[in-house]
């Protein structure tokens, strides 16, 4: 049995950390800002909704354009994609300092701003983490997923004291100048970073196609789906102490920015210890047992947390919810990775990220106004039920072990020689292969028959159907179309190693000469489009 590697392993590779090292600084500057405006917020208005909305307004872009990004850190060079982001967020929350400065902001610019560091965000995450299998072999892909947490989580521990002590000291707008400058060193290792990117073989996808093509495959991929059900509930749920705890703090703990500075230094020290233990515990428990127990453990610090009027009480309370927050996500965020192709692993990240995020944004909208109606502690009692609800999912809906299966690409495919001149964007293109089945074999060639229609359907076929001929029963055809020629070239490019057992189980099948026989067309419209012969002969036509 191979030694499980260690979680410091990524670091044995260079870029990975100078760009970890980078995102340190970084992160300590995002979390210097959110101090700065979730404080500023209390100051400009009372109503606990729009507290919470802060946090709504950094998760909402990342849900409403993660696809979009997603299919971007597909399409284009993922480092060039990171670099407009970090310098787009440096460059509004620069302004943001200057507004904060010259005393001009409200309650809704305030979230104005806050929206667009949220879309910087969004069109940054996918990019990077589906670097993370650029930058790192395979093998240490769940340690470098869980070093990015881990290295967020300490800079949660610690720079939400650093952001505390700057507003309380210096105002929200030093807050928001630190996280300018925080921008640079990560720009800076990302203008070193040089990556080598193999040569594109095909032409980019449009956005859509390419937005839908991420769609479709995760549609088609049972395991993912699980994967994103799960992480939105969680999301939804989780996201109540973030939203609410500076009310918490304000109102029940009694502290000022200082205080909520260190409550958040206490979940982010909670969420580093549950780094630290996530290896041995992936060893001993199953994927689904991790995030049931994630679940309920980050129920009951809500609960404790609600209830609680003792500042180190609360503290405490704050420990065990960091720790269950990065055991659930570190570990959906390694489960779509390890279950997704290269060539759409930004766009599956992206939809996780919708998801997750989606569920943030609207978990902050409605703890955020079921706290104005019952208070803060009512609102974290009700977020514990719906956590202990994803928890009992699983018994229906269980999260899948990581993925083994070879996702590489299967790398067999040779464009045929074709006696018509077509071009790329030529088609539509029809493809049937034939089939010869003996009776006795059919039940099992109709189960390997539903998979190769999912695995088509995922890959971009269209239309698929699967034939029997009334005169040879014994001849089977599968058909499907495709839009253009380049589409049925990627189509099959995109066959991976894992997929090879299905293709050769149905070519043991065949009891035909070789193998079965591929027919590729192009369809031609034969009736003219301005052809108005009606349907049915008019008085004229008559015998």
């Amino acid at each position: 049995m191979s030694e499980r590697p260690s979680i410091l392993a990524p670091f044995r590779h260079e870029n990975f950390r100078l760009l970890w090292l980078a995102t340190l600084v970084s992160n300590l500057g995002g979390l210097v800002q959110s101090v700065g405006a979730g404080w500023m917020m209390t100051t400009l208005t009372t109503s606990y909704n729009m507290v919470a909305l802060v946090q709504a307004s950094v998760t909402l872009p990342i849900m409403v354009f993660s696809i979009a990004a997603g299919a971007l850190a597909d399409n284009f060079d993922r480092r060039s994609v990171m670099l407009v982001a970090q310098i787009g967020m440096a460059v509004v929350s620069a302004v943001l300092a200057v507004v904060a400065f010259l005393g001009l902001l409200n309650p809704w610019l305030l979230l104005a701003f806050t929206f667009l560091i949220g879309c910087g965000t969004a069109l940054f995450n996918p990019s990077w983490q589906a670097s993370m299998g650029d930058i790192v072999p395979r093998e240490d892909l769940p340690g470098a997923v869980t070093l990015n947490a881990m290295g967020f989580n300490m800079m949660r521990s610690v720079g939400p004291a650093v952001g505390g002590v700057i507003v309380a000291f210096a105002g929200a707008s030093a807050a928001f100048a630190v996280n300018a400058l925080s921008y640079l060193t990560l720009i800076a290792a990302l203008w070193r970073w040089k990556p080598q990117r193999p040569p594109a073989r095909l032409p980019r996808e449009r956005l859509g196609s390419a937005m839908w093509a991420g769609i479709r495959y995760v549609s088609m991929s049972p395991n993912l789906l699980s994967v994103l059900f799960r992480s939105f509930l969680f999301g939804l749920a989780a996201i109540v102490i973030m939203a609410l705890l500076p009310s918490v703090a304000n109102d029940y703990v009694g502290g000022g920015a200082l205080v909520y500075g260190t409550l958040l230094g206490c979940f982010g020290l909670g969420a580093i210890l549950g780094a630290f233990i996530n290896g041995p515990v992936r060893e001993r428990f199953s994927n689904e047992v991790i995030v049931r127990l994630a679940c309920f453990g980050f129920a009951v610090s809500c609960i404790g947390l609600g209830f609680s009027r003792n500042p180190l009480l609360s503290h405490i309370m704050l420990l065990p919810a960091g720790a269950c927050w990065v055991l659930a996500l570190s570990l959906f965020n390694v489960s779509i990775q390890l279950s997704s192709p290269r060539w759409v692993v930004g766009r599956a990240l992206s939809l996780y990220q919708t998801a997750t995020f989606g569920g943030m944004a609207a978990g902050s909208w409605v703890w955020g106004a079921v706290a104005d109606a019952v208070g803060p502690d009512w609102a974290l009692v009700c977020a514990s039920v719906v956590l202990a609800v994803c928890g009992l999912v699983g018994l229906r809906l269980a999260l899948p072990q990581f993925n083994q299966r070879d996702l590489n690409p299967l790398d067999t495919f040779n464009e045929p020689l074709l006696k018509l001149d077509l071009r790329p964007r030529s088609g539509p293109i029809m493809v049937m292969i034939d089939y010869r089945i003996a009776q006795e074999d059919i039940p099992r060639f109709l189960g390997l028959m539903a998979e190769r229609r999912r695995i088509r359907i995922r890959d971009g076929a269209r239309q698929w159907a699967l034939l029997r001929d009334l005169e040879q029963p014994e001849l089977w055809v599968e058909s499907y179309h495709v839009p253009t020629w380049i589409d049925y070239v990627r189509h099959n490019l995109r066959r991976t190693k894992a997929d090879a057992d299905n293709i050769e189980q149905l070519r043991t099948l065949h009891r035909g000469e070789g193998l079965p026989q591929v027919h590729r067309m192009i369809e031609r419209q034969t009736v003219p489009h301005d052809d108005v012969t009606p349907l049915r002969p008019g008085p004229e036509a008559g015998p």
